[in-house]
């Protein structure tokens, strides 16, 4: 009895890179076409992703993630307990969580203008992390320290700078320009860049909170407070922080709401999920299509090699396998080179932009599993056509 002879993984996956090895130029166009699709899938996901990064991060800055506490309006003294800073960041999601207190004074440029005359300043008293809660930047000298809280010294906003007349610190070593708060000097030692999230800041001369209690009689408690947390729980940290802050009156604390940038985040991260899966969809229909097409055309050409093996005693289910493996392999072939130039293609537009360079490794993943499967399908009829040809007629049509 003949036994029929089985291909191991190793001699099936030879027997279907023969077609490709002995038609080298006929496989370079044919893996041509999925190369296309998967570099498409690609940069057509790379490059919107990119965009979405630059624009969340855009939306990310105008304070999506940020809330300010205070006291409700009428609330006599409007004031915070002194130790609800302390309480704020102890909530879990809290990244940081910051303060300032007015400290009810006057600032001069120096002892010989009105004494009544604050030029529309605010007088702060602020916390060492507050540029961390308020994404300032210092534009000017430096920000306070454990040290410098301390003593009578300032940090203007970008707006007291210019009223107060300092468009600029002299370098390191010239003398360090002074203000008056109240009766008492104070050196600057630093002026903050805009600050768009808290306008009022920069209408500020922020005091170290240590030296607003020494020096300007300050009581400890604080007037805003000003929460970063993560952002998907900004609306449960913006619930618990009435009770938070004030366990005895929660209703006497007002917390703002989120940004609308929030809301305008959220609906952009949607659109652009749906669109990158739309477009991946049809680059992968496209290169499926060209795979088939390629591979029936393939069949038609090699009739007579597949008559000589059925001749020579292969069976259907072989000459199956060898079709399939060769349009898998043409596939994954095509796939690894269209995805080096779609990211190739994705960096180099992004620099271009100047969009951070993201490639959703998902969707890279999925094209290269993808081509492989949609060689195999796309294989399917094409080895399936093969394998019905009879030896005499495929010898015949020769």
């Amino acid at each position: 009895m003949i036994r029929p002879v089985r291909l191991s993984p190793l001699d099936l996956l030879d027997v279907g890179l023969l077609g490709i090895r002995t038609r080298r130029m006929r496989a370079a166009f044919s893996a041509l076409g999925i190369a296309i699709g998967i570099a498409t899938t690609v940069l057509v996901t790379g490059v919107p992703a990119a965009s979405q990064a630059a624009l969340l991060r855009e939306l990310s800055a105008l304070g999506t993630n940020s809330l300010q506490v205070m006291a409700q309006p009428g609330t006599d003294p409007p004031r915070l307990p002194a130790e609800s800073v302390a309480m704020v960041q102890r909530i879990g999601p809290v990244t940081v969580a910051s303060a300032v207190a007015n400290t009810h004074t006057l600032v001069r440029r120096n002892d010989r203008t009105d004494a009544r005359d604050g030029s529309g300043l605010t007088v702060l008293a602020a916390r060492l992390d507050l540029p961390q809660a308020i994404n300032a930047t210092v534009r000017s000298g430096r920000w306070l320290d454990p040290v410098t809280e301390r003593f009578p010294t300032v940090v203007l906003g970008s707006v007291a700078a210019t009223r107060l007349g300092f468009a600029d610190l002299p370098a390191a070593g010239g003398p360090a320009p002074m203000v008056i708060i109240g009766d008492r000097w104070f050196t600057v030692v630093g002026i903050l860049a805009a600050t768009p999230l808290s306008p009022d800041i920069d209408r500020s001369v922020l005091v170290g909170w240590e030296a607003a209690r020494s020096q300007l009689r300050f009581d400890g408690h604080p007037t805003v407070i000003y929460v970063q947390c993560r952002e998907p729980a900004i609306e449960t940290v913006r619930a618990v922080l009435p009770a938070t802050v004030s366990p005895e009156q929660p209703g006497q604390v007002v917390v703002t709401r989120p940004s609308d940038a929030l809301a305008a985040k959220r609906a952009t991260e949607g659109a652009f999920s749906a669109l990158l899966l739309g477009l991946a969809a049809v680059a992968l229909l496209v290169g499926g299509i060209g795979v088939a097409n390629t591979m029936v055309v393939a069949v038609w050409e090699r009739r007579a090699e597949i008559g000589l093996r059925r001749a020579l005693g292969a069976h259907r289910g072989q000459i199956r396998a060898q079709f399939l493996t060769e349009s898998a392999a043409l596939a994954a072939l095509g796939g690894v080179a269209g995805t080096l130039v779609g990211l190739a293609a994705t960096a180099a537009y992004a620099i271009g932009q100047g969009w951070p360079v993201v490639v959703p490794l998902p969707a890279t993943l999925a094209g290269l599993g993808g081509a492989v499967v949609v060689g195999v399908v796309a294989g399917v009829y094409p080895s399936i056509r093969a394998a019905r040809l009879t030896p005499t007629e495929a010898l015949a049509s020769t």
